[in-house]
């Protein structure tokens, strides 16, 4: 999927891949905007993605970059609230570099149950 980034302005490409609970794997890769704001990351590309296909429920995220880049805050409170605690696997060019929790990227979330 990092292939098929649109990254002209950072040049920084990344790919991810979500697993969901019935196996099925869903791709996307970050788009980047000149307002940079605007820009869309990987990870939520992949799960906005997989929501508007129907799924709900995942096993794993897989997030690929150059140099094994880690999830961005934005990025870790989306995965946080859709995925709840799932393992996310960072990639480099080389192939794994760790794998992690997403609870352990993003301790005490902000989530419903600060809404009740």
């Amino acid at each position: 999927m990092r292939s098929r980034s649109r990254a002209p302005y950072s040049n920084y490409s990344v790919g991810a891949a979500i697993e969901t609970e019935n196996g099925n794997i869903i791709g996307g890769c970050n788009v980047e905007i000149s307002s940079y704001g605007l820009t869309c990351c990987a990870e939520r590309v992949v799960l906005f993605r997989a929501i508007s296909e129907g799924y709900d429920s995942f096993k794993a995220l897989s997030v690929a970059t150059e140099n094994g880049g880690m999830p961005c805050g934005a990025c870790r409170q989306v995965i946080w609230e859709l995925c709840g605690n799932i393992s996310i696997y960072i990639c480099d060019k080389n192939g794994l570099v760790k794998s992690v929790e997403s609870g352990d990227l993003i301790p005490d979330p902000f989530d419903d149950t600060k809404l009740e």
